[in-house]
């Protein structure tokens, strides 16, 4: 019997491309676990990912985490439950914001690496944003809690995967070239004996699927949206 079915709050438009894949993969789930005409219970506040992406590229990262904190607070004032991020870049202030509320913040590594723990995956390829790749927040996070060995693609790489990213899939625009070149970046690291590899990126996840490559495609969104419903419904 199911207890008690909390509010999701979600601070997306980072880019708003995958931020509506959060909301149709939750409410799926939910209707998967409870049945008839279920849904789920969210919040939603998305942000003008231009605004952060202005203080992203300038290293202003306290601004952004003032952003986001306000973000927080609103949903909380709202009436959520918890709060979560809905892009993998700005975890990088997940701390500042979580400080800022009462309501518990749900990390997206930390859905990964409770994820890569059940599946014995131990060694990992990451592809993401820049930031995401060359900054330590996600990276030592799967390490220091989860024993988790990250590796990342070489530089030129990184610079052509996050210029896809922004230029092209947060305008909502998916082409083969880029999957033929995200595939051969994989295909690298693959050499290298990884388990599987991180789509790190909220938005990687509209131009990779799992049939696209035989080891295990680690897709954040999907995970990030299991651990949320697994909170908001308790049995």
């Amino acid at each position: 019997m199911v207890l008690a079915v909390k509010t999701i709050g979600l601070i997306g438009g980072m880019s708003w491309e995958s931020s509506q894949t959060y909301y149709a993969l939750i409410n799926e789930q939910v209707k998967a676990c409870l049945g008839g005409l279920h849904s789920a219970k969210v919040l939603l506040l998305s942000l003008d990912f231009a605004e952060v992406e202005k203080l992203q590229a300038s290293g202003d990262w306290s601004a952004a985490a003032n952003m986001l904190r306000t973000a927080a607070q609103q949903l909380e004032a709202g009436g959520a439950d918890c709060f979560a991020i809905c892009t993998n870049t700005m975890h990088e202030v997940f701390e500042e914001v979580r400080t800022g509320v009462q309501i518990p913040g749900l990390h997206i590594a930390d859905a990964l690496g409770e994820f890569a723990k059940e599946n014995v995956l131990q060694s990992l390829g990451l592809i993401g944003t820049r930031f995401t790749m060359e900054r330590d927040f996600f990276r030592d996070r799967l390490s220091n809690r989860y024993g988790i060995s990250v590796r990342i693609p070489d530089k030129t790489q990184r610079a052509e995967i996050h210029r896809v990213i922004y230029e092209e899939l947060c305008m909502g625009v998916v082409n083969d070239r880029s999957l033929d070149y995200f595939l051969g970046v994989i295909r690298q690291l693959n050499e290298t004996d990884i388990d599987g590899v991180i789509l790190g990126c909220t938005e990687i996840g509209l131009l990779i699927q799992q049939a696209h490559i035989q080891i295990p495609v680690l897709d954040t969104t999907s995970i990030h949206v299991r651990s949320l419903v697994d909170f908001a419904i308790k049995k």
